[in-house]
């Protein structure tokens, strides 16, 4: 277990990764399939072509940053060790495919939870940028220079709240609302785009020099 507290997961990996930029990322939607609330193993389902364009960043030195809300476990829908269960499932499935997550940061606050877990807009629960200036500041990387890849417009969002350089949605998603609500948030210095799956983002990002080791 990596608790920071009882609400919040930081867990970072080996490596030097000062300076760089990096893929942040959300799960249930980028990385597997989003089934509400997944907190068993066994029902973990990959997203295609998802581990092998992780696997890509890992071979150049990029960084990959799991970012997650997960209300399920202030609401009771499962535990930490759920969401740990569940991780080494992903991670399995991963490296079987030369693939890895770099850090994994989840929040379980939420203003609907329960006792304990209770706590409206906390600074860690997308869209605030918490995950992603926690993980900045373990890992002294360069947020300028990063993305993040999300299913809604609270990932989107979040990159612009932590001055990213840019979001990209992915098109999965049956909620209309969540592409107008994610291309509003480009600007001057932060770039939202879109994408069919993680490898199609991935690949735009590399192509156009978007992201580099």
């Amino acid at each position: 277990m990596t608790l920071v507290e009882q609400g919040l997961w930081c867990w970072t990996g080996p490596g030097d990764f000062a300076g760089r930029g990096a893929l942040f990322l959300d799960r249930d939607g980028v990385v597997v399939e989003d089934t509400d609330y997944l907190g068993r193993a066994d029902d973990v389902r990959m997203l295609p072509n998802a581990a092998a364009a992780i696997a890509r960043c890992n071979r150049l030195g990029i960084p990959v940053v799991l970012v997650t809300n997960q209300s399920g476990i202030g609401r009771g829908k499962y535990d930490w060790d759920g969401f740990h269960a569940v991780q080494a499932a992903i991670s399995t499935a991963l490296a079987a495919q030369g693939g890895r997550f770099d850090a994994v940061l989840a929040c379980a606050y939420h203003a609907d939870a329960a006792e304990g877990f209770c706590v409206a807009e906390h600074a860690w629960r997308k869209p605030k940028p918490g995950m992603l200036l926690e993980a900045a500041r373990l890992m002294h990387l360069d947020l300028r220079a990063s993305w993040i890849v999300g299913d809604r417009a609270s990932d989107v969002e979040a990159g612009r709240a932590a001055a990213l350089a840019g979001g990209i949605l992915l098109l999965t998603r049956k909620d209309a609302r969540d592409r107008p609500a994610a291309l509003a948030q480009a600007g001057k210095h932060y770039a939202v785009a879109t994408a069919s799956d993680l490898a199609d983002a991935v690949a735009g990002l590399l192509a156009q020099g978007r992201l580099q080791a």
